[in-house]
């Protein structure tokens, strides 16, 4: 099983369309987990709390088996389903889309929502770059001053990223590799660097 995926570069947000007089605000995040769709949909209903539906859809994991797709009151299947069936056409995952209404007074009919989220999905993910991404797991690492050399060239060696560090009478590094590095990137501290190695994910 391959331990890559795609999904878009970073965040794209503010992509308007209008139809029939309704304004839809379209946005798209790379996601790592629920905390962070969570984090996103809020902070969406603070920008937008007087729109009349925030509908969504999104898919995480690189089996794609965690998705929803969430109407908000449109008629059922009408527009978080729409926007998901976009998200697998694209084959991305770990990816929210959401579009925001401001009905205008004409309604759609469920065909034509239908067609405007499927579009709305459309307009946000052209905006976006598509990228390849690796399944990670972090590591902290607790090691003396002296080895700090050896543990950041072995980060760089293995394309792995220093997401924290921390200084006391030791150094404590928070470190994302590449899972199937991982082991490798371990055992490049064998026993006698008396590292203290702990895989956190």
């Amino acid at each position: 099983m391959t331990d890559s995926y795609q999904t878009i570069e970073k965040p794209i947000e503010d992509v308007i369309f209008k139809e029939l007089g309704s304004k839809f605000i379209n946005y798209a995040y790379p996601v790592e987990n629920e905390d962070e769709i969570k984090m996103y949909l809020e902070n969406l209903y603070e920008i937008h709390p007087d729109a009349n539906h925030h509908c969504y859809a999104y898919i995480l994991g690189i089996d794609k088996k965690n998705y929803r797709a969430n109407d908000d009151g449109e008629p059922s299947g009408s527009a978080g389903l729409p926007i998901y069936n976009q998200l697998l056409s694209a084959e991305i995952t770990n990816i929210l889309v959401v579009s925001v209404r401001y009905f205008g007074g004409t309604k759609l009919g469920i065909p034509g929502l239908v067609k405007a989220y499927k579009y709305a999905a459309q307009v946000v993910l052209e905006e976006a770059k598509i990228v390849e991404r690796f399944v990670s797991k972090r590591i902290k690492m607790i090691f003396n001053y002296d080895q700090q050399g050896i543990v950041e060239r072995n980060v760089e060696r293995m394309d792995g990223t220093v997401k924290d560090k921390h200084f006391s009478d030791k150094c404590m590094f928070t470190i994302s590799v590449r899972e199937s590095k991982l082991n490798e990137f371990i055992h490049m501290f064998d026993e006698y660097y008396q590292m203290e190695i702990k895989v956190l994910d």
